[in-house]
């Protein structure tokens, strides 16, 4: 068994479903002692955790409610854990049309994607040891000026620059900081998106063509670069945005 995170203690936030799900389980299966999930919907989140195990540990939190990012933190230190790795990963995603964007629809991104992942880092930062890892879950599409994202997209290019600062801030603990931008990956997320199968399936056609690899990611295939980033395999990385995209936007 790949053991490159053996007796260390993981926080994956967003981990319900798609990408954070899929990280979880694969901080486990390489030897952590212990993964702490979030999620906002309960039953979701016991359902995640039932199906990782004893070694996984399930605190509902919203990250765009501070209290609860407090009530996350007591959680992990009353059970007398300190962490090595934080993969700050929940997010929300939805179009919005330029001419008419809400303030409410606006406010919902920024809040989680943005204010939520700076003081889940912030807060949770006592808890992290010397030499742990951070990574930020951004997006491709902070590089590609997607139609009708202009919102998400500026959320997750904050969420990329937090990544360089922030590798600079933290220096002198010798923590590391990294993001991953995943390419159009086959989560849940497209379901909250209101994108139909017959949506979906366009999606996939389009990307035969656009994208050299030919097809969507699948979740595990993310978590892969996810565990690589802050596994010591990456101690060298610091700072960067590592784009799991297939090559679409590399063409």
């Amino acid at each position: 068994m790949n053991s490159a995170f053996h007796n260390k203690t993981i926080l994956v936030t967003g981990a319900s479903s798609g990408i954070g799900f899929a990280s979880a389980q694969a901080f486990l299966a390489q030897g952590a002692k212990r993964v702490y999930m979030t999620g906002r919907d309960a039953n979701k989140l016991t359902t995640a955790v039932a199906a990782l195990g004893e070694n996984a540990i399930g605190v509902v939190t919203d990250v765009a409610d501070l209290a609860q990012i407090e009530q996350l933190k007591t959680a992990i230190a009353e059970h007398g854990d300190t962490l090595d790795v934080i993969f700050a990963n929940a997010g929300v995603a939805h179009y919005n049309h330029l001419g008419a964007t809400n303030v409410a629809d606006f406010d919902t991104l920024f809040d989680t994607n943005v204010k939520g992942l700076f003081f889940t880092v912030q807060t949770l930062l006592p808890l992290l040891k010397q030499g742990g890892n951070i990574v930020l879950n951004a997006s491709m599409t902070s590089n590609k000026g997607s139609a009708n994202l202009s919102v998400y997209s500026a959320s997750k290019a904050a969420v990329r620059s937090f990544a360089r600062s922030w590798a600079n801030d933290l220096k002198d603990r010798k923590i590391r900081v990294n993001a991953i931008s995943p390419g159009v990956t086959r989560t849940p997320i497209m379901e909250v998106m209101n994108l139909s199968e017959a949506d979906i399936d366009q999606f996939a056609a389009y990307l035969v063509d656009a994208a050299p690899a030919g097809r969507m990611a699948q979740s595990d295939e993310i978590a892969t670069a996810v565990t690589f980033l802050a596994s010591n395999a990456a101690s060298y990385i610091n700072g960067i945005e590592l784009t799991v995209d297939g090559g679409l936007t590399q063409i």
